[in-house]
């Protein structure tokens, strides 16, 4: 019976037809893709490409091309667009057009940030501390470090990052960790402005030594205050008296003789003084009026970096103003990055830094260097653009590699806007060196003179070179060379050095240098003539006119003068030539041209424009 059953149920189950299990996936309606917004703003950049534009306006490559097909112009994917068709494009899309993003950091500044004066608040001042090589530096700094450790910290590891804060009653003082005027002049010369006071060490026993010069002409050179620190007074051939006669004679007069110098005597082999010296520098910066803004984005200079095989490129920064946070993205010289880690020497972590703090960092790209500006940026994406930009900007410059200063260009500058040539001078004896001042302080061509930052016997050093690239000056050897390090130095700072050894060729020189910064006179002369037959109106351009020039030749640097009826009613500078698309030099008499004037958009049909040229006239 089992059997017959169940041969009775495998008929049945092949009788009866299979049920059919439903594979099909629940119907879901296919949501619309998401369309990017357009963009308020496109940022312009040389040689971008239709599918550059199309990127930053979130619309396909197939219907800008099309767009482009309306405007008259068949073009490809990788075809570049010049600044004008691109916008016209913005235009038809109603979005601003921008050049691309600032590469000058301190302009950047300027723009975003506009400091309350009721946000105002006192900072740390910044000091430095430079001097002879033995005069005990490196001593006094640890010594200061050491008095202000807090008690539960004493006897804990520090490490050298570039920088330190110290507490003195309630007030905090920052120092730099870097002594020498070399690393301090370095950072000037990169535009860094980051000390706000200047303490000078002169051994007691020892007195003004020729590097205790070169630190003060270096100090006297950043124009920031200057503290005299008379160091080793513990020993009995002190003298201090002596160092402050000597200084007088460089215009550090004491405050005690009815000077403005403060001068504190300490010794820091025996921690003596200590205190009177951070009292002074709490008064002066009191007087100094040091002020920041903790509320705005932060922004200051790189002291230290270097590479870390576990952390990747590390930098000391101190912030001169705002308030520096973890996961601050930001711009440092030619490298970005978002902060990752922030401490202090004493290897304390931090989330945030007040102005006056020194940090050190973790999170950048690359490397920076010593005397680099940082700034906070909102958007990663701008500051990663910047970043580039900048490092654009550098190899350009590099690969042009031209001088920065000298004689051979000022001869026939035109910019009127310096006054004085400055002069590092050296000689090989003290009397040649007297008798050049002498010479050289005497030249006053109609109000222009030379001014000598420094002179000094011996060979021409790195020292010098560092000064000149601060001072943007010249080098004058008399009798005197540089060796091979010197000259390379100068050449990658871009500081000229001249050497002579007859006295009259270098008054001669300067003389000369001197009346080519003198602003020449000039004539005008007229090139040729045209007449405006046609306009087109293009924003941010202005006005553009479709001419034809009726007499002489149009120059693309022309001066011009809009004569309406026989009339001048407008004089200025021509913009932009152009001949089709293209950016000619000029345009010749029988041809058809487009120009624009600058600052002037009040162009008619029928309008003369007189193009002129300016040539200089030998003035006896």
């Amino acid at each position: 019976m089992a059997y017959q059953n169940n041969n009775s149920n495998n008929s049945n189950n092949r009788n009866k037809k299979p049920i059919k299990k439903s594979f099909h996936k629940p119907v879901v309606q296919n949501k619309p893709k998401e369309v990017k917004a357009t963009p308020k703003v496109l940022i312009y950049r040389p040689e971008m490409s239709v599918s550059d534009i199309a990127t930053e306006l979130n619309i396909a490559n197939a219907v800008l091309i099309k767009k482009l097909m309306g405007l008259g112009m068949m073009t490809s994917v990788n075809q570049v667009l010049d600044r004008e068709t691109v916008e016209l494009i913005a235009m038809d899309l109603g979005i601003e057009l921008k050049d691309e993003v600032i590469t000058d950091l301190t302009r950047y500044d300027e723009m975003q940030f506009v400091d309350d004066p009721k946000d105002l608040v006192k900072r740390s001042p910044i000091i430095t501390i430079m001097g002879h090589v033995d005069h005990g530096k490196t001593t006094l700094l640890d010594a200061i470090r050491k008095s202000r450790v807090a008690p539960g910290e004493a006897g804990g590891i520090t490490q050298h990052i570039g920088a330190y804060q110290v507490e003195h009653g309630d007030e905090k003082i920052t120092f730099i960790d870097t002594p020498g005027h070399a690393a301090f002049t370095e950072m000037r010369a990169r535009g860094a402005k980051v000390t706000d006071i200047v303490i000078l060490v002169v051994a007691a026993d020892d007195g003004v030594k020729p590097q205790t010069i070169e630190a003060l002409e270096h100090a006297k050179a950043s124009g920031v205050p200057i503290i005299v620190a008379i160091n080793k007074m513990d020993k009995p051939t002190a003298k201090p008296d002596n160092v402050m006669s000597e200084l007088s004679k460089y215009d550090l007069t004491p405050e005690a003789w009815g000077g403005k110098t403060p001068y504190v005597e300490v010794s820091a082999l025996k921690k003596q003084g200590i205190d009177d010296l951070l009292d002074i520098i709490v008064l002066l910066s009191e007087v100094e009026d040091l002020k920041a803004n903790p509320k705005r984005k932060a922004k200051g200079t790189v002291i230290e970096a270097s590479l870390d095989k576990g952390r990747g490129p590390v930098a000391t920064l101190i912030i001169e103003n705002g308030t520096l946070r973890i996961g601050d993205i930001i711009v440092i010289g030619n490298t970005f990055g978002r902060i990752r880690t922030m401490n202090d020497d004493l290897k304390r972590r931090f989330t945030e830094a007040l102005p006056g703090t020194p940090v050190e960092i973790t999170g950048l790209d690359e490397v920076p260097q010593a005397g680099d500006i940082f700034m906070v940026f909102d958007d990663e994406k701008v500051a990663r653009q910047t970043s580039q930009a900048r490092s654009a900007k550098e190899r350009e410059t590099i690969s042009k590699q031209q001088k920065a200063t000298s004689l051979e260009s000022m001869f026939g500058a035109q910019d009127s806007g310096q006054k004085v040539l400055n002069l590092v001078l050296k000689g090989d004896v003290q009397g040649s060196i007297e008798a050049l001042k002498g010479m050289l302080e005497k030249i006053d061509v109609e109000g222009f003179h030379a001014n000598i930052v420094r002179s000094g016997v011996g060979s021409i050093s790195e020292t010098d070179i560092q000064l000149a690239s601060a001072s943007k000056a010249i080098v004058i050897g008399f009798n005197v060379r540089p060796s091979a390090a010197v000259k390379s130095l100068a050449e990658s700072s871009g500081v000229e050095i001249r050497l002579y050894n007859v006295v009259y060729r270098i008054t001669e020189d300067i003389e000369k240098a001197l009346k080519g910064m003198l602003e020449p006179v000039f004539e005008e002369y007229v090139t040729g003539q045209a007449e405006v037959r046609q306009l087109f109106k293009i924003s941010k351009i202005g006005t553009i006119a479709g001419s034809y020039v009726t007499d002489g030749v149009i120059k693309r640097d022309s001066k011009v003068s809009v004569i309406r009826d026989g009339v001048v009613i407008y004089k200025g500078d021509l913009s932009t030539l152009k001949r089709g698309k293209d950016d000619v030099k000029e345009v010749r008499q029988g041809f058809e041209f487009g120009l624009s004037v600058e600052n002037y958009n009040d162009l008619k049909v029928g309008d003369i424009i007189e193009a002129s040229l300016e040539r200089e006239v030998e003035v006896d």
